[in-house]
């Protein structure tokens, strides 16, 4: 931890560089290692982040460590941890060793229970705050804001008391999202408003800095209920000095940030005020320095500076994590090695988003072996039913690393964490083939709209992740790009007159807009998150908590006998004369996917370590 000076001089005028590292996102990633192939990642995980951390606070007197959430869940490491709840938490320990200063909560915290949440927080030696979670009867979870004080060291030498406040928030989806864990424990409010009651809270009982750790991105201006990224209207909070940002694994400052006059994309400000988004698992440390002067009338921030400062390859673990996460690591590599059977295909999702995948069809195979007997004695038993899956693991925002490739040969436990890494659980919905060619529609709009004729213009949308891209098993259909987008991101209605699905069938037969079917999901896509259509609490018709990890496990041991995949029947609608460009794992060979009759060129590597190909429609 960098140190703050105890010894007090009281002095009229000072002036001091107050610098706030960041982390946000790390799910549960501190070792430099990728358990999915049990083989180093060395730019990967807080330990990666050690040495940058290290280096910030030898350059500067006055340093603030801070994780802004989503920093238990997301890793087989955080997995094995909620495997064996007894144990003390690696992730808490490690930061415990690099000395937070303070944390908030992010909507993963939550993914294993109140209960394991509550554990590991009693282990943090910082505190955690949330202004907008606490628990249904109105206790809180965490403290909604602390103030810590401080003793900060001046340019002229001379140390000075100084008292910082800092609250967090996060999206009130959490509740939606997590609530076949939570159930009815924990509430939520909208962010701006409990974030402004905070701040105000903070400058009453004395605070001369505040900083808001926001779970949130950046997307609309305006405050309004349920805003899920509100990082432009917390920034416009009177009282609020610097911000932290996550959740959407972005970075910021970054160029490419959405145009909003409130927004200076290069200098990392919003409404003026300095705001970070360090990535996501440890890619970079966010870092603003504050300007401070104090007078007569207190403490003044006369200017900042906002940098991000990426991941430095991890050749050696610091031995303070080493001790606090080793053992863990440990054991969760060898818990990960426990065989589960067998496949005769290899599972790769290089070309997930561009064709039918393996890796896909057995996901999709999985949840529909798992649902038939839930579903057993049931009249909805006798409807035909269909398995909605998409691709996590398809580079994007996660990197050039990013793919599952997994051979033909023995499963292993790291291969079911590989093909499904969230702790969903399986949920089926009563849907009407309307329902569903409007779940597909909101599903295309992963892809740029394309001009018939044009060359090389990009296929997907950055703004986009994979996992939004849901294909169902068992019906047929081609994507339109020429057409524009049905729906926004939300499941908003955007072109009423547009249609990129084209061509759906079932078993041979178009799709009949009044026909039922059992869609078999998982536990957020059913909660309503993506604004897919149908996916709301009165089309629930199997909701029992089974984890689809679990589903994959079990039919993964039927492999070995039956070989059994869905099939998914889908492609782009023929452009003649047009190509797009699309990136890909550097290692991803078109060849593995000759049969599927696409011609695709390599065209090279970016800056990022992609693979570069050039799809011709």
């Amino acid at each position: 931890m960098c140190r703050f000076y105890k010894d007090f001089v009281t002095l009229p005028l000072a002036d001091v560089t107050l610098r706030i590292l960041a982390t946000t996102d790390l799910h549960a990633h501190v070792m430099p290692w990728d358990y999915r192939a049990d083989a180093p990642l060395a730019e990967v995980g807080l330990a990666a982040l050690a040495a940058s951390v290290a280096a910030a606070k030898s350059g500067c007197a006055n340093c603030l460590l801070l994780d802004n959430g989503d920093f238990l869940q997301g890793s087989p490491l955080g997995d094995w941890q909620a495997e064996h709840p007894g144990t003390d938490h690696a992730m808490i320990a490690a930061m415990n060793a690099l000395g937070y200063d303070a944390g908030t909560l992010g909507n993963h915290e939550f993914s294993h229970g109140l209960g394991f949440l509550q554990s590991a927080l009693a282990q943090a030696r910082f505190p955690v705050v949330s202004a907008n979670l606490a628990q249904s009867d109105g206790a809180p979870l965490t403290q909604p804001h602390v103030v810590l004080d401080r003793s900060v060291r001046a340019t002229d030498g001379g140390i000075h008391p100084i008292r910082i406040g800092i609250t967090g928030v996060a999206p009130p989806q959490t509740t939606t999202w997590e609530a076949r864990r939570l159930g009815n424990a924990v509430r939520a409010c909208d962010m701006v408003p409990a974030a402004k009651q905070a701040v105000t809270d903070l400058r009453a009982a004395g605070a001369d800095v505040v900083i808001l750790l926001a779970h949130t991105g950046i997307g609309e201006a305006d405050a309004r209920p349920g805003l899920e990224n509100a990082a432009i209207p917390l920034a416009a909070i009177p009282g609020v000095d610097a911000l932290v940002l996550g959740h959407t694994h972005l970075r910021f400052p970054a160029a490419d940030t959405a145009p909003d006059p409130a927004i200076n994309p290069f200098e990392g400000r919003i409404h003026g005020r300095p705001a970070v988004m360090p990535g996501f698992f440890g890619s970079h440390l966010g870092q603003i320095e504050l300007s401070l002067r104090r007078d007569k009338g207190g403490w003044h921030v006369m200017g900042n500076r906002v940098s991000l400062l990426p991941v430095q390859a991890a050749n050696t673990v610091p031995l303070s994590l080493h001790r606090a996460v080793g053992r863990a690591h440990d054991a969760t590599r060898d818990w990960l090695r426990q065989p589960i059977g067998q496949t005769d295909r290899a599972l790769c999702s290089h070309f997930s988003l561009i064709a039918p995948c393996a890796a896909l069809e057995l996901i999709a195979a999985a949840q529909r072996a798992a649902i038939l007997p839930m579903l057993k004695g049931r009249p909805e038993s006798r409807l035909p039913i269909l398995s909605a899956v998409a691709p996590f693991s398809a580079g994007g925002r996660g990197g050039p690393w990013n793919y599952t490739n997994i051979p033909a040969g023995p499963l292993q436990l790291r291969h079911a964490i590989d093909l499904y890494p969230h702790p969903n659980t399986l949920v089926a919905l009563d849907l009407s083939g309307a329902d569903i060619a409007d779940w597909l529609e909101r599903a295309a709009i992963l892809f740029h709209q394309i001009t018939p004729g044009s060359h090389d213009a990009p296929l997907v949308r950055s703004d986009m992740p994979s996992f939004d891209f849901d294909l169902m098993d068992g019906l047929h259909f081609r994507i339109d790009l020429s057409q524009p987008p049905r729906f926004d991101p939300r499941g908003d209605l955007l072109n009423p007159g547009a249609r990129r699905i084209v061509g759906l069938s079932h078993k041979g037969r178009a799709l009949d807009p009044a026909a039922r079917f059992v869609v078999v999901t998982n536990s957020y896509r059913a909660a309503g998150s993506g604004g897919f259509a149908g996916c709301r609490a009165d089309r629930v018709l199997v909701d029992d908590g089974m984890p689809l990890r679990d589903a994959i496990i079990s039919h993964a041991k039927s492999l070995e006998k039956n070989h059994t995949f869905s099939k998914f029947y889908w492609q782009f609608q023929p452009m003649p004369g047009t190509s797009v460009t699309f990136s890909s794992a550097p290692q991803a060979n078109p060849a593995s996917i000759r049969d599927t009759g696409l011609r695709i060129d390599p065209i090279g590597h970016d800056a990022r370590g992609f693979g570069r190909f050039r799809l011709w429609l």
